[in-house]
């Protein structure tokens, strides 16, 4: 049912279908593989879910399994017929199917339609809500589109001919007319003359344009590799990685969990202050199936007592942190791009080099906070691994 605006006028009725047939040929099970640890589909379903403008989200399929992940998520499912699942069936068909098979003899009218493609990993509710506001302000087709300034050829029987600019007077970037790439992730359409024309070009037609870093189509199995290398940096825009990204933590001591100083009794032995919230966020972790490790060069029963305080694995006396942690995420069967190293010294460069999730203390030197991914808001010993706690957990109050 569409909403009524504060207006007293009724919202418009906006519908987002997600085409996602289950035959895929290039990558089998393409729309339910994961990225960032979450089913192609289902992050489709998020980000409509997620736009402002969009009143009900839907997935058309022939597939059990992606009905299934489709519903968990959120989306209302249609099932595709037979003759609309082959790899001859056009995007629109899906789309106007599950149109008709909606509101089909409802006296509501679906306003605009959205189709959006669950094989582009990265698309924002941002993208969805802009394609529709397009339509909205009058235009009759919006679509995703990034600006381009590669030189196209075709070839041909004789050699390659250019495409988009003259070989023999090549323009600089700066003196091109902008181009535009269609991305393939979002389209809208005016509702009415979509279901006459069933086609998604019509009438007026503007384009939206994305952040072209953003812009990635999985076709093939190199596709879906590369999105997954690319989903802690996009699925995290500050550059913070939450549970889907990370398996284990491992931590230096000196100057990570303490403020790198210490007291030197005459005795010689020494004496270091630590964040007493750490022992709650260690345990956390711990909870969440997070693998947590305190990797240490020196020999120091100050270490080994933090420890077995915190209940988590200690490797000390290291003379190389970068190959003891490789054989340590290899005995673990850890994929290192998956892994949060927390450091402060540019003896923490070759952790630094080997995890997916590199970050320093606010405190560290300065090699080491350019080599890092991400940097904690507070120094070494002030409770930076609660803060890392929080990000991953996703709360900052942890129990």
């Amino acid at each position: 049912m569409s909403e009524t605006s504060q207006t007293g006028q009724a919202a418009a009725e906006v519908v987002a279908v997600i085409p996602a047939r289950g035959g895929s040929k290039g990558v089998p099970g393409k729309n339910v593989a994961q990225v960032g640890g979450v089913p192609l589909v289902a992050r489709a379903v998020r980000a409509c879910l997620g736009a402002t403008r969009v009143t009900a989200v839907v997935v058309s399929t022939d597939d059990q399994e992606i009905a299934a992940v489709a519903r968990r998520a959120g989306a209302v499912v249609v099932s595709r017929p037979p003759d609309l699942a082959g790899d001859t069936a056009g995007s629109e068909d899906a789309v106007l199917h599950a149109i008709e098979v909606l509101y089909s003899g409802h006296t509501r009218r679906v306003d605009v339609v959205a189709l959006v493609q669950c094989t582009s990993p990265f698309i924002t509710s941002e993208e969805i809500d802009g394609v529709v506001a397009a339509v909205l302000d009058g235009a009759d087709t919006a679509f995703t589109a990034a600006r381009f300034h590669g030189f196209l050829w075709r070839p041909e029987p004789d050699g390659a001919v250019a495409v988009n600019h003259h070989h023999k007077r090549r323009a600089r970037r700066q003196e091109r007319p902008v181009e535009l790439l269609e991305t393939g992730a979002a389209y809208a359409m005016r509702g009415p003359a979509f279901l006459a024309k069933r086609r998604r070009f019509f009438g007026t037609i503007r384009a939206v344009e994305t952040d072209p870093s953003r812009v990635l189509e999985i076709d093939e199995p190199a596709d879906l590799e590369r999105a997954r290398v690319l989903a802690p940096m996009l699925d995290t825009p500050t550059g913070r990685p939450g549970r889907a990204d990370v398996d284990a933590v491992v931590l230096d001591f000196d100057g990570t969990q303490t403020d790198d100083r210490a007291w030197l009794a005459a005795d010689g032995s020494e004496q270091v202050v630590v964040h007493r919230g750490e022992v709650m966020a260690e345990a956390a972790l711990r909870r969440a199936g997070i693998d947590v490790l305190i990797l240490s060069t020196e020999t120091n029963p100050v270490v080994a007592a933090r420890a077995a305080k915190l209940g988590v694995e200690c490797l000390q006396g290291i003379d190389s942190k970068g190959e003891a942690l490789a054989g340590w995420c290899a005995a673990r069967e850890l994929d290192p791009r998956r892994v949060l190293y927390l450091g402060n010294d540019v003896n923490d460069l070759p952790c630094f080099s080997l995890v997916g999730w590199p970050v320093a203390v606010a405190s560290a030197h300065a090699p080491v906070r350019a080599a890092a991914r991400a940097v904690t808001t507070v120094p070494g010993g002030h409770g930076a691994v609660r803060e890392i706690a929080s990000w991953i957990l996703g709360k900052d109050l942890l129990p």
